[in-house]
């Protein structure tokens, strides 16, 4: 895993073509060439050439749909490999089908499967060995953000996720920001496997990081989600069958025609694009903000995505 410094190097070569110089201290303001007045979210993404973008495989992605619309769901099999082979096991046997959203908590989660397993698995499994982190490599792909973080060592991207890094320890994982989902379980640690899941519609729940197999992230639907009546029963479960919300159906998009398919691009966070993206946001330019923060979360970080061919 290159160090901080030469991330930095890079991310500033990287960005020159955008007329950016990249500084990595949290509390010093970025020089921006010649004078020019910095560029705001949406020019810096509309002026992304078409390699920094990268397009999310179908298999990897699930359609989940509900009375209210349907929400995507990118899958994480670098980090949850058994998870997700798993998953992907059930939704083709229709494990989800005709099963129900069961929760909805405020400022928490959305939840949804089969609580109970009582469901029969269709040749999936019910219960697997915890995913919580996994080991690293040197030659992992990481773009580290520059700012500290609260509740690990070095927070950044792997890919198209929100992670965490223990260099000390040589572990990685998901972090639990906003629209990430995981697979629900009870309290012994392999107790889950894909048969409930879950995805955050509240603040990060950070304390959650390596405490629950993160399996994905929500692409598209959040507005759905967020927007779901909210349970009262005991953690915000729906407490008479009436206020379940059905699920129709769970498709991985890989299986359906071509034709019903939606292509998604995702932004490469090893793109120049990404890294000023991340100094817009650290330093925001535009008239309503007064005081620039300096400083950015990992769970604050705008990752954008595109359809194409519509």
């Amino acid at each position: 895993m290159p160090g901080f410094a030469t991330t930095w190097r890079r991310r500033a070569s990287l960005a020159a073509g955008l007329g950016i110089c990249l500084v990595a201290s949290a509390v010093s303001h970025p020089v921006w060439s010649q004078g020019a007045v910095p560029p705001g979210l949406a020019q810096i993404i509309a002026a992304a050439p078409p390699e920094a973008w990268r397009s999310i495989d179908p298999e990897n992605t699930l359609y989940l749909t509900i009375p209210q619309g349907r929400v995507v769901i990118e899958l994480a099999p670098a980090f949850a490999p058994a998870h997700v082979a798993n998953i992907k096991r059930l939704v083709r046997a229709g494990f989800f089908d005709g099963l129900f959203v069961v929760r909805a908590q405020d400022n928490y989660v959305v939840q949804w499967g089969d609580a109970d397993s009582k469901h029969p698995a269709g040749g999936g499994e019910l219960r697997l060995k915890a995913e919580f982190d996994r080991p690293f490599a040197t030659s992992d792909s990481f773009v580290p953000l520059p700012d500290p973080d609260t509740y690990a060592p070095q927070v950044g991207f792997a890919g198209d996720f929100p992670a965490a890094r223990d260099p000390a320890k040589g572990l990685t994982w998901l972090t639990h920001c906003y629209g990430m989902v995981g697979a629900g379980r009870d309290a012994d640690a392999d107790s889950g496997g894909g048969p409930e899941l879950y995805a955050v519609i509240g603040q990060a729940p950070r304390q959650l990081d390596r405490n629950v197999t993160l399996v994905g992230r929500v692409i598209e639907g959040m507005d759905i989600f967020s927007a779901l009546p909210r349970g009262h029963g005991e953690i915000g479960f729906y407490q008479t069958q009436a206020e379940k919300i059905p699920i129709q159906s769970v498709k991985i998009a890989a299986d359906l025609p071509a034709a019903q398919r939606t292509s998604f691009q995702v932004l490469r966070t090893d793109s120049p694009t990404f890294a000023a993206l991340i100094q817009n946001r650290r330093f925001r330019h535009d008239d309503w903000y007064k005081t620039a923060a300096g400083h950015i979360d990992v769970c604050n970080v705008p990752l954008p995505v595109r359809t194409v061919g519509k």
